[in-house]
C-alpha cells in the first residue's frame, strides 16, 4: 500500500483513536478537575499522533524515524499516567485496561513502522 498522506499510516490512525479515548476519559468527574494530570495525559496522547504527522513531512527516513520514536515514547507516557488516574480513582480498572492496551497496540504499530522504514524505506 502506498502512503501518500500521514492519515494513511496505520500507526497514526491508532494514535488518533488513543487520543480520542484519552480525551473521553479526562471528561469524567474528578479527572476533569485535575488540570495537571488531565493536561499531561492529553498532551502525551496528542503527541503520539502529532509526531507521526510531523515526521511524515521529514526530508529523510532517519529524521522521520526520530519523530516516530518520540511518538512511541508518548504512548508509554500515556500508559504511565493512566496509573496515576487509576490510583486517584478517576477511572475504573476496565477503562484503565482498555486505554492501556490501546496505547500498547499503538506503540507496537509505530515500532513495526520504524522497523519497516529501517529495512525497506528509501527517501
Amino acid at each position: 500500500m502506498r502512503i501518500d498522506r500521514f492519515e494513511d499510516i496505520e500507526a497514526w490512525q491508532l494514535a488518533r483513536e488513543l487520543t480520542r479515548k484519552v480525551y473521553a476519559l479526562t471528561k469524567k468527574a474528578g479527572f476533569d478537575k485535575d488540570f495537571g494530570l488531565r493536561g499531561q495525559i492529553q498532551n502525551a496522547a496528542g503527541s503520539s499522533m502529532h509526531n507521526i504527522a510531523e515526521g511524515f513531512d521529514s526530508e529523510t527516513n532517519p529524521e522521520f524515524i526520530r519523530f516516530l520514536r518520540y511518538a512511541k515514547r508518548s504512548c508509554t507516557e500515556v500508559q504511565s499516567e493512566l496509573y496515576v488516574a487509576l490510583d486517584q480513582q478517576y477511572i475504573s480498572n476496565d477503562e484503565f485496561q482498555d486505554v492501556y492496551d490501546h496505547a500498547g497496540r499503538t506503540r507496537a504499530a509505530i515500532r513495526g513502522f520504524i522497523k519497516y522504514l529501517m529495512a525497506y524505506g528509501k527517501r
